[in-house]
């Protein structure tokens, strides 16, 4: 049974850092593009970071870009988001994305992050 389950998320005052861990189980991540999204209240999905299949590449959004780093851990088959410099506009709702596991994609339940003075 395929699932994701995100956690790491929380408070934080603007600049701090998070991590987000994305816990899969069902298939092995290492070998599909995974994906974090998020969601701000009253926004679409927004795709933050992506990372191919076997880790080949990495790629971000504009806003995030530099200040944020998706990597995978094969061994305990999590994928996570490291979050630094963290903003008020990063707050939203986070959300771990299987691309394409035997022919579907995949959501984790998400994980609230809140940057706020």
């Amino acid at each position: 049974q395929v699932q994701l389950v995100e956690s790491g998320g929380g408070l934080v005052q603007p600049g701090g850092s998070l991590r987000l861990s994305c816990a899969a189980s069902g298939f092995t991540v290492s070998n599909h593009n995974m994906r974090w999204y998020r969601r701000a209240p009253g926004k679409e999905r927004e795709l933050v970071a992506t990372i191919t299949v076997l880790g080949t590449s990495t790629t971000y959004a504009a806003s995030v870009k530099g200040r944020f780093t998706i990597s995978r851990d094969n061994a305990k088959n999590t994928v996570n988001l490291q979050m630094n410099n963290l903003n008020p506009e990063d707050t939203a709702e986070y959300y771990c994305h299987a691309f394409r596991v035997d022919g579907k994609d995949y959501w984790g339940q998400g994980t609230q992050v809140t940057v706020s003075a």
